[in-house]
C-alpha cells in the first residue's frame, strides 16, 4: 500500500484498466458470479427478492447483470468510464443501470440498500470510507459483501504449472526494467480483518465457494491477459512470447484439446451484516 493520499482517480490512470480494448477483454474473459452466491447473500439479508442491489466497482458489469432476475433493481457504482460503456452496451435489463461514482461517495439514499456487493474490487478502495459509506447505504440487517476469486482456476496441475511460470516471467521482466507497481491498493488477505475492525457490521465471517465453466488455450490466456501486472506489460510493449503468454496458450491446447475440460474458480466472500 502506498504511503501517498488515495486518489482513486490517479489510481484508475495507473490500472491499465483504461487501455484500449481491455473493458471489452475483461467482459469476455473474467467469471461470472456463481448462483449459489446470490442465493447466500439473499438468505443473509432475509430476503427472496431485494429491493435495491448495490454493486461497487462494477467494471463492465458481470457482478451486476447476475441480480437483474434476482432482485427488483440493482445498480452498478464504476468510475472507468471504459468500463461502465462496456456495461451499459451489454445491458438489456431494465431493472439494472449503472452510475459513475466511487465506493465512497456513492450518491444512494441512506437506508435503502438490502445488499451492497465489491466483486473482485474492495482492494482498489479505500478501507474505512468505504465501509462508513457502505453502512450508510444498508438498510438494518443488510448485507454486504466483498468477494474475490483465487487464480488461476482449478483445471490441470500442468496447465497451473504452467500458468504461475507466466506470472513470474511477467514478474521478472519488471525487475529487469525497473518497473514500479505505483497502484493503491489494499491486501485482499486483511479484508475480513478490517472489516470486523470498522465497528460497522453486527457480525462478519469469510465464506468459500466456487463457479464452474470451461476452460480452453484461448480462455486461460485471455484471462491472464486481463490481469493488472500483465496488462501494464502489454502496454508497456512487451510481446506475448516474452511474456510467456504463447507458451502457455501451447501447452494448455496439448493438455486440453479442442473440447478444453472444466474449470473452477474458487470464491472468498467476506459477508458482514449491517
Amino acid at each position: 500500500m502506498s504511503s501517498q493520499p488515495y486518489d482513486p482517480k490517479l489510481n484508475i490512470k495507473r490500472s491499465g484498466y483504461t487501455s484500449s480494448g481491455f473493458a471489452d477483454r475483461y467482459d469476455i474473459y473474467r467469471p461470472t458470479p456463481p448462483t449459489a452466491l446470490l442465493d447466500l447473500l439473499t438468505q443473509l439479508a432475509q430476503t427472496k427478492r431485494p429491493t435495491l442491489v448495490v454493486d461497487l466497482g462494477s467494471g463492465t458489469g458481470l457482478s451486476t447483470a447476475v441480480w437483474a432476475d434476482r432482485a427488483r433493481c440493482a445498480i452498478g457504482i464504476e468510475p472507468n468510464a471504459e468500463m461502465r460503456r462496456r456495461a451499459e452496451e451489454r445491458n438489456q435489463a431494465q431493472n439494472v443501470s449503472f452510475h459513475d461514482g466511487f465506493a465512497h461517495q456513492t450518491g444512494i439514499p441512506g437506508g435503502t440498500a438490502d445488499i451492497v456487493t465489491c466483486a473482485q474490487s474492495l482492494h482498489w478502495m479505500e478501507p474505512a470510507s468505504t465501509f462508513t459509506e457502505v453502512a450508510r447505504i444498508l438498510r438494518p440487517g443488510g448485507v454486504f459483501a466483498a468477494y474475490d476469486y483465487d487464480w488461476p482456476p482449478a483445471m490441470h496441475w500442468e496447465i497451473e504449472n504452467a500458468f504461475l511460470a507466466c506470472m513470474e516471467r511477467v514478474h521478472e521482466l519488471e525487475r529487469q526494467h525497473q518497473i514500479e507497481d505505483n497502484m493503491q491498493q489494499w491486501a485482499k488477505t486483511e479484508h475480513l480483518a478490517r472489516l470486523r475492525a470498522s465497528g460497522q457490521f453486527r457480525y462478519a465471517r469469510e465464506i468459500l465457494l466456487h463457479s464452474t465453466g470451461r476452460g480452453t488455450g484461448e480462455s486461460l490466456v485471455g484471462f491472464a491477459r486481463t490481469l493488472g501486472h500483465v496488462t501494464r506489460m502489454l502496454d508497456l510493449g512487451f510481446s506475448d512470447a516474452e511474456l510467456g503468454l504463447d507458451r502457455l496458450q501451447q501447452i494448455t491446447e496439448r493438455m486440453v484439446g479442442d473440447g478444453g475440460l472444466p474449470w473452477y474458480f474458487s470464491y472468498r466472500i467476506r459477508v458482514g451484516v449491517k
